[in-house]
């Protein structure tokens, strides 16, 4: 249901979400290395690996992430806010961390030492709070090593770090991180062609055959029929090293991305014999050659009086990668035809998400096979031996009950015993879990100083914001890292979609470069304003300041950089744009910016309930209930995203302006389901009227929204002897009311309700979302009038293929699903379709 609106539905202010740690690639680490997040990993995995190659070092790292359960005040249950007795309920630490990826050219190493030994990873690693520089050295310290380097260059490390290489199998790597990445993320794998990069969405049930083709130094193809099970049934030894070699011999290039870099302007017409150049000028029509075919690379070389100091470093650089992205493409497609094969991937860092690269191997494919295959390529392209490497550990030390729930459910095939598990590897548990694609920055260890901003500034970074509306901020692409993904075992599809194949949150359309530009404004526009709420948060001091700089500097950046390339992040949707807001908020340790300000409007709120309630209570059942619905419409409007919102406080109290805005509410609204929901609450016509048995109530902000607009609902619906489960945030997002904090604005609001009171008692509230367990005197969240769960995330967009498993867990007795807000039922989830009656307010 929604007001009436003269506007597009995308005009509000709304806001992101999401959960980092402060760690941080420095050093020598470039622009588009991916970084994986692994937030529920204990901190004795392993802390290192690497695939050495003959030209690059891939390194993958480990670095702790916050434990967020030592605030005690959090765990409690409402039961234990109203002093009611709450039984034996265990606790345990959420660990974890985050995977890092940098490289090194191998003829480099000592930059590489150097990176290992600054962060300490050879004696266990950072966490997220200091360096490890005082921990003893391990003298039977053992780093994972793959590529031919593990083996030549054993010595020189345990000569510098005092570490010993653990050798493991090349291609055993490779197949692993290849199947864990197009198992585990959405959208690892895309296409290329002409410039227009499009995901591809793999079904984990259907991977298997493919073709594997590694572009290294060297090539490698490998037919992969499942996990463990590969064949190399070719490759070639004309690669990545060849185009190197070639082109520092060839151009004076200092290094392979000057060379690809070099490519961009190169025109390889002036070296390349082709097709037009033998026929005249023609096509080659009878047997499907075009005049702009290549029929010979580097031909026009042999007629041409020319030395090589007279071709252009950019046309030959253009020339060679041609010439072996064509070969490559042509081999990989024949391999795959001579197998059967209908999927073709391909990886190594020769491609480096180079636009020209992908589109030559895509032309090759889609040239030779007359367009029945395509060529797809993975976002994390470079790194699948060393995260093979990294996951070929056998010692874990995952938590003992992480583990449990892991095996519990999804079986392994061995009884679960208690105590830390060996084996299976850590990439088989790995694919039996959620993954998020999140964003991360690059050189931004907040524990670093961060430089004021110039006099004459806003403070903001020291970019030059005019205090007028409309302005851009200028933004520093170089100071980007991209691709992270958060690994999270608890998140599960949400058990009402209807569809969960043809499921896609997302309402707005951001492939619309109009679309785009509208909220890359709103976001930029809002930034100001943003950063003084966050500074405010942290009391305000000299060391907020910095960060909030170094915010501002950062976001805005990635704004630019997505406006440059929206897809370089992975599929872009509005929930991700404004996750990555809050995304960078985390970054910089601004846990929750608008804490005092939900304070202070949870508590103007709490004082006017009681008066509210009373009115409520003297309408007769149709008025209430239409009034109840206007009022959820009416407390929506204090969102603190909204100009408007904020010229209504002074016009009057809380209560004056929720019941000005409620009189406003008029029907007919713009969506109208109302008649629908009376009849199944209130009967008609001689029909009964039929309780829901279990509602979900997705709530948004804190204060008035949730105070005077859902939880009078919420009180409604229990009156009528419906189970009610409110479903907040996990994480803070701007004013969103979290998981955490709903239950103390519970038991305040029950100290003035009846209905409330009975219900927390005869149930208990649950919130936990620090611990995977449900309330531990109601096993299966059974019969339970009122509780509280967290629903995974933390943003007002919820992508509901990944919430909590405890959502998971108390929708399966839901019959009523009511979705509240802007982000959860407009931005998203306005086009979602559910098994039960819903309503989208």
């Amino acid at each position: 249901m929604a007001p009436p609106a003269s506007n597009s539905i995308h005009r509000s202010g709304s806001r992101p979400q999401l959960d980092l740690s402060k760690a941080a690639i420095q050093g020598n680490s470039e622009e588009r290395d991916p970084t994986i997040l692994l937030p529920n990993q204990s901190d004795d995995i392993s802390h290192l690996a690497l695939d050495i190659g003959g030209s690059l070092i891939k390194l993958v790292y480990f670095s702790r992430h916050e434990d967020r359960s030592s605030d005690d005040k959090r765990k409690k249950t409402v039961k234990e806010r109203l002093g009611i007795s709450n039984g034996n309920r265990r606790s345990y630490p959420i660990l974890g961390g985050r995977l890092h990826f940098v490289k090194f050219e191998t003829s480099k190493l000592n930059e590489c030492l150097d990176f290992i030994s600054s962060k300490q990873l050879h004696r266990g690693g950072i966490d997220s709070h200091r360096w490890n520089s005082e921990a003893p050295a391990n003298e039977n310290a053992v780093i994972k090593a793959t590529g031919g380097g593990a083996f030549k260059f054993a010595d020189i490390f345990k000569e510098r770090l005092g570490v010993s290489i653990d050798k493991e199998d090349e291609m055993d790597c490779l197949v692993a991180g290849a199947n864990f990445l197009l198992k585990a993320i959405r959208h690892e794998a895309f296409t290329h062609m002409e410039g227009h990069k499009e995901f591809v969405q793999i079904d984990p049930n259907d991977l298997f055959p493919y073709l594997l083709v590694n572009i290294g130094s060297g090539v490698s193809m490998i037919k992969v029929d499942g996990e463990g099970k590969f064949q190399r049934v070719s490759g070639t030894n004309v690669g990545g090293g060849t185009y190197w070699g070639l082109g520092r011999l060839l151009t004076k290039c200092k290094s392979f991305d000057e060379l690809l870099e070099l490519s961009q302007r190169g025109d390889n017409r002036t070296i390349d014999m082709l097709v037009g150049d033998i026929y005249g000028g023609m096509d080659y029509s009878k047997i499907g050659l075009s005049a702009s075919t290549i029929a010979s690379s580097f031909g026009k070389a042999i007629s041409d009086k020319k030395e090589l100091e007279d071709y252009r470093p950019e046309d030959i650089s253009l020339s060679l990668l041609r010439m072996i992205s064509y070969n490559i493409g042509q081999i990989s497609y024949l391999n795959a035809l001579r197998f059967g094969l209908k999927r073709i991937f391909f990886g190594g860092f020769f491609i480096r998400g180079h636009a020209y690269t992908m589109d030559t191997i895509s032309f090759a494919v889609q040239f030779w096979s007359q367009g029945e295959a395509q060529a797809m390529f993975l976002r994390h392209e470079g790194f699948l031996g060393a995260l093979g490497a990294f996951m070929s550990n056998e010692k874990h030390g995952l938590d003992d009950l992480m583990v449990h729930q892991l095996v519990e459910r999804f079986p392994m095939g061995a009884p679960y015993t208690g105590g830390k598990i060996h084996g299976p590897p850590l990439g088989d548990l790995n694919e039996k879990i959620s993954w998020m694609e999140k964003f991360v920055l690059k050189g931004t260890e907040i524990t670093a100083p961060v430089p004021m901003a110039p006099h004459g500034t806003t403070g903001l970074g020291g970019f030059e914001v005019p205090s007028s509306k409309g302005c851009t901020l200028r933004s520093d692409a170089s100071a980007l890292n991209v691709g992270v993904l958060h690994l999270v075992p608890t998140l599960e599809v949400f058990p009402l979609l209807a569809d969960p194949k043809m499921y896609e949150p997302n309402t707005i359309d951001l492939s619309d470069h109009s679309e785009l530009e509208y909220w890359f404004t709103v976001l930029s526009e809002h930034l100001p304003d943003l950063v003084d709420k966050a500074v405010a948060s942290e009391g305000g001091t000299d060391d907020a300041k910095r960060r909030g700089d170094a915010f501002a500097r950062a976001f805005s950046a990635h704004l630019a950089r997505l406006m440059e390339e929206p897809a370089a992040y992975g599929k872009l949707g509005l929930a991700n744009l404004l996750e990555l807001r809050e995304e960078c908020l985390r970054e910089f340790q601004f846990h929750d910016a608008y804490r005092s300000i939900k304070q202070r409007e949870n508590e103007a709120s709490l004082a006017v309930l009681p008066d509210l309630l009373m009115e409520l209570d003297r309408m007769d059942e149709e008025a209430r209930l239409l009034t109840l619905i206007e009022g959820v419409l009416a407390a929506n409007i204090f969102d603190w995203g909204s100009r408007a919102c904020v010229d209504l406080y002074h016009k009057g109290t809380i209560i004056e302006i929720y019941r000005m805005s409620r009189d406003k509410m008029q029907r007919p609204w713009r969506v109208d389901d109302f008649d629908l929901f009376k009849e199944r609450m209130l009967g008609s016509k001689g029909k009964k009227p039929r309780p829901h048995k279990r509602a979900l109530l997705f709530v948004d902000n804190s204060g008035a929204d949730v105070i005077l607009g859902m939880l009078p609902l919420a009180r409604e619906l229990l009156r009528r002897g419906t189970e009610v489960v409110l479903v907040a945030n996990s994480l803070p997002a701007l004013n969103d009311v979290t998981a955490m904090e709903l239950p103390d604005i519970v038991a305040e609001a029950a100290k003035h309700c009846d209905i409330l009171r009975r219900a927390a008692e005869a149930g208990g509230l649950l919130v936990d979302a620090m611990n995977n367990t449900l309330d531990g005197s109601k096993e299966n969240s059974s019969s339970v009038p009122l509780m509280v769960v967290e629903n995974g995330c933390g943003s007002p967009c919820i992508d509901l293929r990944q919430v909590s498993s405890e959502l998971a867990a108390a929708a399966k007795d839901a019959d009523l699903i009511i979705l509240e807000g802007m982000g959860r039922a407009l931005h998203t989830n306005f086009n979602a379709r559910f098994k039960c009656d819903a309503l989208k307010i």
